[in-house]
């Protein structure tokens, strides 16, 4: 499933730059995914976005329409918020690099 993208989204690039599997493009100010369904959910435009204006929808295997998964990159951490089905969000906090 392609990343959803909000208002937030200044068309910088950054998605564009970071997916390996070269599906994301900047249209008008705007990013896109220009081959859904190739896409394969590994989230490193989501996580690359300077703006969070990106995010994943979670595939109803794990969490059913309209559940979301959004990470915020830190210097030394990814913040993880998950909401679920009825709104209610938790957050994880997951170190990425050792002092």
């Amino acid at each position: 499933m392609p990343p959803i993208v909000n208002t937030k989204c200044n068309g910088c690039g950054a998605c564009e730059e970071i997916c390996p599997g070269d599906l994301m493009e900047v249209v008008h100010g705007k990013a896109s995914c220009r081959a859904s369904r190739d896409c394969w959910d590994c989230m490193s435009c989501v996580k690359a976005c300077p703006r969070q204006a990106l995010e994943i929808r979670l595939p109803y295997q794990l969490g059913y329409y309209p559940a979301t998964l959004v990470p915020e990159v830190r210097a030394k951490e990814i913040i993880w918020t998950c909401k679920d089905i009825n709104g209610n969000a938790e957050t994880f906090r997951v170190k990425t690099r050792n002092d």
